[in-house]
């Protein structure tokens, strides 16, 4: 009996537990991150998903467009993510504190790891672009992972995650 019960707590907190381990933030916030990403980012939240997949060395950062037909979106995305992939290699990670805040999950260890620490490669998607970031060290894999798990919380509306096997 104890068991069967120890069962039925689990499937419950499998049903009501998000699918991508992250709390959806409040729709205040949801609302801030979108306006202040509005000024950052040139393509529209609305018509493209962010997807996020932890990897065992880093993860990949995908956006795409939801409809394949639109180019403008697709190149404005390549545009975006070509500068950060960039400015990230630099070790500058101010887009994302722009949105997001200086106190995001993440985003500290992100900035003090050295110049080729991690490894930031970016590429161009037929429906958008994304960017694979891989490290061995695992302070920064654990960097990296919370740092998605906090975008997936604040873009819930425009962003999922995808499990990525190596």
């Amino acid at each position: 009996m104890k068991q069967l019960a120890s069962v039925s707590l689990l499937m419950a907190l499998c049903l009501v537990a998000p699918a991508n381990g992250a709390e959806k933030a409040s729709e205040q916030r949801l609302d801030e991150v979108a306006e202040r990403g509005s000024h950052v980012m040139p393509f529209s939240l609305e018509q493209t998903t962010h997807v996020f997949s932890k990897t065992e060395n880093g993860g990949i950062q995908q956006v795409i467009v939801k409809d394949p037909a639109n180019t403008e979106q697709i190149n404005l995305i390549r545009q975006h993510l070509t500068k950060i992939s960039t400015e990230f290699q630099q070790g500058d990670f101010s887009d994302p504190a722009k949105i997001h805040g200086d106190s995001m999950a993440g985003l500290a260890e992100l900035r003090k790891a050295k110049q080729g620490e991690i490894s930031i490669v970016y590429k161009e998607l037929s429906d958008g672009a994304e960017i694979d970031y891989a490290t061995d060290s695992s302070v920064l894999i654990t960097a990296i992972h919370q740092w998605f798990e906090a975008q997936l919380t604040e873009h819930a509306r425009h962003a999922t995650h995808q499990m990525h096997h190596q």
